[in-house]
């Protein structure tokens, strides 16, 4: 049986498989999910729980013997394997192993990371959806945001306005555990209080996590604050700066593709369009001579330029080199 984490809540009223795989790339859900599974499980008089963390050097041998042991005291247990990483053809085997042969007192938890379509087909992953439920947990797309906040909201009993909620989206953007702790966090201040704009801007930190895409995607569609405001955001996450600049690079050759005249098209129009692609170029350089400390300057600020300049403003003239 397969399910996503919005129809958990109701399979867990209704019932208590043995075996449960929750898989993705969302701490938070994956981890909500599996507190889930846990709390019905306790309800039910499984009182202990035997945790493995597998990695590659995992002896699966002695895991698969303590799931096998029967409790000394007769309990129900809760046996959780946490995989990190793909867990091979041993690692494989035990856990096809495990789903096919779950005890009625034993519960078994598997989490792991998003499946890729190979993993999704193996017999241990069959196995599973077999005996027991697989919980695919996927990532919360951007335009869904304010609604996922909204129903967070109801459950903290806070009353939001809308464009709270956007505003909120934007400032955690791809960042789910930033975002339930900031709606923890306004609960606090705020209580019953209506949450607007001004609540959120006061109460909440900027928590958005982006990726170099993103930047690529907003410097290509013009969208100058957006861009400034991301490249920030890379800095301080510490991504590395070839990572950003081939994002840059990118932007850069779309813009250009737009900005190439026609065949037909005016001399003047064309030489305005090499002359902005060379100034342009030359900006990207001086940003990875920077970089790499070929040149004074901080590569940074001038990929700020280059951004501002990408999207149709103005920025500073060049400055000499050192």
């Amino acid at each position: 049986m397969k399910l996503n984490p919005d129809s958990l809540a109701r399979h867990l009223a209704q019932e208590l498989n043995r075996v449960y795989l929750i898989s993705g790339d969302e701490p938070l859900l994956v981890g909500e999910a599996a507190d889930a599974v846990r709390a019905r499980a306790r309800a039910l008089g499984f009182t202990e729980r035997e945790v493995h963390v597998l990695d590659r050097g995992t002896d699966w041998d002695a895991v698969r013997a303590s799931a096998d042991t029967r409790s000394l005291f007769a309990a129900r247990r809760i046996i959780e394997l946490k995989l990190q990483g793909k867990p091979g053809v041993a690692g494989g085997r035990a856990l096809e192993r495990m789903a096919r042969t779950a005890a009625d007192d034993a519960l078994l938890i598997i989490t792991t990371a998003r499946l890729d379509r190979d993993a999704q087909g193996a017999d241990w992953v069959r196995a599973v959806e077999a005996r027991g439920v697989w919980i695919a947990v996927w990532p919360i797309p951007a335009e869904r945001m304010p609604a996922w906040l909204g129903a967070r909201c109801r459950q903290l009993g806070l009353d939001a306005d809308p464009r709270a909620l956007e505003l909120l989206a934007e400032r955690t953007r791809g960042n789910l555990l930033a975002a339930r702790q900031e709606l923890e966090k306004l609960q606090l201040l705020y209580g019953a209080q209506r949450l607007d704009v001004e609540r959120v801007l006061a109460g909440t930190a900027d928590s958005a996590r982006f990726s170099v895409g993103e930047l690529s995607l907003a410097l290509a569609a013009g969208q100058l604050s957006r861009s400034l405001r991301i490249l920030d955001g890379l800095k301080g996450e510490g991504v590395e700066l070839p990572l950003v600049l081939w994002a840059v690079i990118k932007a850069m050759h779309e813009s250009a593709s737009r900005h190439t005249a026609p065949e037909r098209s005016l001399p003047a129009a064309d030489g305005q369009a090499r002359r902005r692609a060379a100034r342009l170029a030359e900006r990207a350089l001086r940003a990875d001579a920077m970089a790499k400390g070929r040149i004074a300057g901080n590569a940074w600020d001038e990929l700020a330029l280059l951004a501002c300049e990408l999207c149709g403003r103005t920025a500073l003239p060049f400055t000499a080199a050192a």
